[in-house]
């Protein structure tokens, strides 16, 4: 977190990227083919500024946990597998459920941890710390990170000083995308603030097509909604006391951001299938049901982070073409930029533990996942190419620009309690509030007294 002191810098930051995200984002996007296929040069890709120098493992096997399933997975496979080639150690991964500090857990009593888990949050790193699960970086991965990542990046994986977690995923979660073709037929434009969001929206609904598709049975992708309104709205410092519940969420600030986004999610026909359907759509098919059923899919927008691309490429829309992109509209003065993450922590040190964290934190690494689409790493030398097409490149490249200036993911600061687990806390506060949008200030009692418990005890 920062100071008070860096709040003007921070906004003067998050109005250059948003600015340079607006500029950029509506470029034509490259033949998108390489998003569905380049799955097999990963190994030539080329990076800068590594020069990287890895052990021999022959004979090592290693385990790695993460939450990733699908194609997702599948690109991050690819990664050990080049890791494997590199050093002949043999990567097994290890498909794990949400919340992953539960999953880990329950791999540790059984005395079975994996070498190196994958954690979504923040807060879980420092979870991990606290119960002795996490194991410092070492000198290489150390000096790897220090090389590749700016401040601000190695310091959201620090607990107390000392490096645990390597981010190898960013992900910039200000982000709208759109059906191009929709917009087309209904003569809408892209948005800069709420209020031209809502006109959109309304022209949208005018030419017979949903405006939004949520994916509501996912609870994270709703406390993303949240966290875009009320960074732009309350501004930075207030989104830094409440992720540190220092203020309570029955603050006014948090009022007036669940007044603005009942707008959209209150408002009858707005939302693809209602608050119902909505809670029973899962992230995943809230995107590709916005890019598919040809000039009448079942929404023309859904909000999400820079991996829905992974989505859009299991439907026939190219990204750039028919699949548009626009930055979250400012809601106060500034539009937000919110990032989120997954860090590589070692939960069994070993040299070939230490020697996957210090690839992972390689740009060599990270640029293998770029070329096959749906990915961000906040990593420095990874260069711009790397990057399937126009669109991916500008958002890398806005990330990059951005240095120490973003905001992490609230929920992802909270503890897991509060923050990360499914049917509890924030997430299952979040999907009653849109069930209900009306009940603003019962929302907001619910979210503090779920905060207060889960603050109180750490957990």
């Amino acid at each position: 977190m920062r100071s008070k002191s860096n709040t003007i810098r921070t906004n003067r930051a998050v109005t250059t990227l948003a600015t340079l995200l607006a500029g950029a984002l509506a470029l034509t996007a490259c033949s998108s083919s390489d998003d569905k296929k380049g799955g097999t040069e990963s190994s030539s890709t080329t990076a800068t500024g590594s020069g990287l120098d890895l052990p021999k493992l022959d004979g090592v096997n290693l385990e790695v946990a993460a939450v990733w399933t699908g194609q997702e997975q599948k690109n991050f496979k690819q990664v050990l597998g080049e890791f494997e080639k590199r050093t002949g150690a043999k990567v097994t991964f290890v498909p794990a459920q949400d919340p992953i500090i539960n999953f880990l857990g329950s791999k540790i009593a059984g005395g079975q941890p994996p070498d190196v888990a994958l954690l979504p949050q923040p807060g879980a790193i420092k979870q991990a710390v606290d119960k002795k699960w996490a194991k410092p970086l070492g000198p290489q991965a150390q000096a790897e990170l220090a090389k590749n990542y700016s401040q601000g990046w190695q310091g959201i994986g620090k607990v107390d000083g000392k490096q645990y977690g390597v981010y190898y995923k960013a992900a910039n979660k200000s982000l709208i995308w759109y059906n191009a073709k929709a917009f087309e037929n209904a003569g809408a434009k892209e948005p800069k603030t709420w209020q031209e969001l809502l006109t959109a929206a309304q022209a949208v609904y005018d030419s017979g097509v949903t405006p939004f598709s949520v994916g509501g049975a996912d609870g994270w992708t709703l406390t993303d909604w949240f966290e875009n309104v009320y960074l732009s709205q309350a501004g930075p410092d207030k989104y830094d006391q409440l992720a540190q519940h220092k203020i309570k969420w029955t603050d006014p600030s948090v009022k007036q951001a669940l007044t603005t986004l009942a707008q959209i999610w209150g408002k009858k026909d707005y939302v693809a299938g209602g608050a119902d359907g909505a809670l029973q759509t899962e992230f995943p098919a809230s995107v590709t049901q916005t890019f598919t059923g040809g000039d009448q899919p079942k929404a023309a927008m859904v909000y999400e982070g820079d991996f829905a691309q992974v989505n859009i490429g299991e439907t026939k829309a190219k990204v750039g073409t028919d699949a548009k992109v626009f930055p979250f509209p400012a809601v106060g003065s500034t539009a937000p930029v919110v990032s989120g993450g997954d860090a590589a922590v070692i939960l069994k040190d070993s040299k070939g533990a230490q020697a996957l964290a210090t690839f992972l934190a390689s740009p060599e690494a990270a640029s293998i996942q770029a070329k096959l689409g749906g990915y961000l790493s906040p990593n420095k030398n990874v260069p711009a190419s790397a990057y399937p097409n126009a669109v991916q490149q500008t958002i890398a490249k806005a990330l990059i620009a951005s240095g120490d200036d973003f905001r992490f993911d609230m929920s992802d600061q909270a503890p897991q309690a509060f923050g990360g687990t499914p049917g509890k806390g924030e997430w299952k506060d979040l999907q009653d509030f849109l069930k209900n949008p009306k009940d603003v200030a019962g929302a907001q009692a619910k979210l503090e007294k779920d905060a207060a418990a889960a603050y109180g005890s750490g957990s």
